[in-house]
């Protein structure tokens, strides 16, 4: 029978491909089998998988450009933008205000009319 020592790890992951975001919990169990060689094996929700460092897969697209990330990234970039998200007004229409003694007809703006200020006066 081989000894056991079960580390705890958690990781993030963020798919570069389809930019799906997750995290996944792993023990890690450090095994000595009958002839002293050592080797892991990671389990996650109660299942044996590969390391989650050798080629991860996206879960969504099944993409294999994952960047792997300290454990509560993902968690914390959903709960800002959650946050954020919350925050920002709904736009609507925009009313402008009447100026006193303005008449109900619109200004046609030309070129001269906004470079005016900037011209120099010959003399």
């Amino acid at each position: 029978m081989s000894d056991i020592a079960v580390v705890h790890e958690s990781y993030s992951f963020a798919c570069m491909r389809c930019g799906h975001g997750w995290e996944q919990s792993y023990e890690i169990e450090h095994h000595t089998d009958a002839q002293g060689e050592e080797y892991v094996r990671y389990v996650a929700d109660g299942r044996v998988v590969p390391s989650p460092l050798s080629r991860p897969s996206c879960q969504n697209c099944d993409g294999h450009i994952v960047r792997i990330m300290r454990a509560g990234q993902v968690s914390s970039v959903r709960g800002a933008a959650e946050r954020q998200h919350h925050r920002v007004p709904q736009a609507g229409p925009i009313e402008v205000p009447r100026v006193p003694g303005e008449s109900g007809e619109r200004h046609r703006w030309h070129l001269s009319d906004l470079l005016h200020p900037f011209q120099r006066k010959a003399g």
